[in-house]
Parts: C-alpha cells; sequence; structure tokens
C-alpha cells in the first residue's frame, strides 16, 4: 500500500468536447453463433480501434452515440479515486478497478481497504449479492451464505470510495449520490479521460453514479490510462491491473487470461457486453454488444485487437466460443467479416 497522498490534480487537464448524441444506435453483425454449419444467431454491435497517435484505426457499427460502458469504467473511476487521494497501489488498486468473482483473496482485500478506513462491511452502500464467479458463487451457497455487499463483485470500488471520501474528510452516508464532492471529482475524471461530456447520469447495478459516454471516448480513456506515466494516476491504474489481473477479475475469468497471454494490456470488462483493452503505446480497442450477451464479448474483442497488431495466435482462444449438441462440439461463436479475417 501507498501511504502518500495521491494526486488531485492532472497537470495536462483537457477540455472535453460535446456530449455523444442520444439516439437509437446503429449496430451492425459483429458475431455468428453457428451450429452444424448454420448461422443460428447473429450477435450485432459495435466496435472501436484506436491507433497508437489517438486516431481511429477501424471501427465497425455506430462508436459516437452514447451508452453506458458499466463496470468496464472502473479503470477510469480509479484513476479519478487516486486524484481525490486514494492512497492504494499494488493489488489493492487493482481490486479497486475489479469487478472481482469473490475468491477469498477479493473479500479478505475489500476488508483490508475498509480497515485502512476504520470502517467495516456495515459501511458499505453498494447493493448486496452472490459472489460473481461462477464457482465462487456455488461454493458460498453450499456453505449456506446468502447475498452480502462485501461478496458483491463492486465490494473494492465502493470499499476505495469509502477511504477516499474518509481521508478527505467527506461525509460517508452519501458517498454514492451525484452530487457528492466524491463523484464530482470522479464525473470530471471521466470527461478528462474521455475527451467528451458525459451526456446522461444514471445509476449502476452496484448503486453507484454511472456516466454515459461514447465507445470511441471509452477507447480514448483506456488507452491514455494504459500509456499513462508511471508517477501519474493514470500509469499506477495501469501498473495495478497489469501486475495483478487476477484482482481485477479472478484467477478463471477471460480478463485475466487475455491479460496474462498479451505483455502490457490491460484489459476490463463490464455488463451488457462491453470490454476494453489497451497497449502501453495507446493502441486501445472498445466493444459493446448490442443485446448484451457476455459470450459475444471476448471473441469480437480477440478480433479487434488483431487490428492493434496482436499476433491472431496468441489471442486463438479468446477467438470462438463453443456450441453444443448432445454433449459434443457442433459449432461455434465468432466473429463476422465486419471485423475482417482473423
Amino acid at each position: 500500500m501507498n501511504t502518500s497522498p495521491g494526486r488531485t490534480l492532472d497537470a495536462t487537464r483537457r477540455t472535453p468536447a460535446e456530449p455523444p448524441a442520444i439516439r437509437e444506435p446503429r449496430h451492425v453483425p459483429l458475431a455468428h453463433v453457428v451450429r452444424g454449419g448454420v448461422i443460428e444467431g447473429v450477435h450485432h454491435g459495435s466496435a472501436v480501434v484506436l491507433g497508437a497517435d489517438g486516431r481511429v484505426a477501424f471501427q465497425a457499427g455506430d462508436t459516437d452515440v452514447a451508452f453506458y460502458p458499466r463496470s468496464a469504467l472502473k479503470p477510469v473511476q480509479a484513476v479519478g479515486l487516486l486524484r481525490a487521494g486514494l492512497p492504494l497501489d499494488g493489488e489493492l488498486l487493482s481490486l479497486t478497478a475489479a469487478s472481482h468473482s469473490g475468491q477469498r483473496r477479493h473479500l479478505d482485500g475489500v476488508r483490508r481497504i475498509l480497515r485502512e478506513a476504520g470502517l467495516t462491511e456495515a459501511d458499505l452502500r453498494n447493493v448486496p449479492d452472490l459472489p460473481y464467479g461462477a464457482a465462487e458463487r456455488d461454493a458460498w451457497l453450499r456453505d449456506g451464505g446468502r447475498p452480502t455487499r462485501l461478496a458483491q463483485n463492486c465490494s473494492g470500488k465502493h470499499a476505495a470510495m469509502l477511504l477516499t471520501a474518509r481521508l478527505r474528510g467527506w461525509s460517508l452516508e452519501n458517498y454514492l449520490d451525484p452530487a457528492h464532492p466524491l463523484q464530482r471529482m470522479i464525473a470530471e475524471t471521466v470527461e478528462d479521460l474521455t475527451g467528451q461530456r458525459v451526456a446522461r447520469v444514471s445509476v449502476d447495478g452496484c448503486g453507484a453514479p454511472l456516466f454515459s459516454v461514447s465507445l470511441r471516448g471509452l477507447a480514448t480513456a483506456a488507452a491514455r490510462i494504459a500509456s499513462g506515466a508511471m508517477d501519474t494516476p493514470e500509469g499506477r491504474v495501469a501498473a495495478a491491473l497489469r501486475a495483478h489481473p487476477d484482482m481485477a477479475s479472478g484467477s478463471d475469468r477471460d480478463v485475466a487470461r487475455l491479460m496474462r497471454a498479451v505483455p502490457g494490456l490491460i484489459a476490463k470488462d463490464g455488463f451488457e457486453g462491453v470490454q476494453i483493452a489497451a497497449l502501453p503505446d495507446g493502441r486501445a480497442v472498445a466493444v459493446k454488444i448490442a443485446d448484451g450477451a457476455d459470450r459475444a464479448r471476448m471473441p469480437v474483442t480477440a478480433a479487434a485487437l488483431v487490428h492493434c497488431g496482436i499476433d491472431p495466435g496468441v489471442l486463438t482462444e479468446f477467438a470462438t466460443v463453443p456450441v453444443q449438441g448432445g454433449g459434443v462440439t457442433v459449432g461455434c461463436l465468432h466473429a463476422t467479416d465486419a471485423l475482417g479475417p482473423f
């Protein structure tokens, strides 16, 4: 843990552009579900790839319409917390940006953050839930466990919000109010890193404020985090995710496996089929699956990462999802030609 005060200002703060338009997205087919040689299902969505210069290198669908990034925004929120004074690094900072599986190390880490603030699970205001990881959820239920705030996958972020508020002398009971100084600083960070004003503010599944931006804006934010200097909040978040991918998700989750497979990559998933991934030189990907299908998220992301110059061979395990029939594989889900040949 880093106990020195966090940076509260970004020396290169940017003036955000106008917010993205709010309208029906013009998504395109991004993934096919193929069974026995027949296209059984189609997942629409949008994807954008940024080059190291920040310009769009590839796009499919509607990348400039407003949408909610869900938990893919957590690395950005973690930067905002560091700017507000959060004194965490390493595995606990990775947990701050996590949608954790509910493994013992995750729950113990949340408790450590709360203890640093002199608080307990009772001070959390996220929604009680079962562990997000399938194996962890099954074990939890076998032991008679019930939904708790600690087990909910956003508890690391909420504990870090409480710690930041405590250190700044801000109120704790209403730390999720969009008007709270902590949430205002996070909103400012979202606008700074995405380069655009927030279109709408809503409430995420965990109860925290959720900010609507564009897919291109989200990719821009991921690129700025991944390419951040080590002594900046952006660079600290990137370093934590790279060093502790299992804390940001879970040891068997595809996001952690992807970060382990591609050196230097940071990645974060979000509900409703959202995914970001970015490299240290600023090349970045952002994906949104229109129907929210999680099964299409990673194959589309893998296909988009090829446009970043990643060797397709490194991405093979992420490129398809098996389609089962009678206990055997009879097809697969894969990216469409809209993303180019894999």
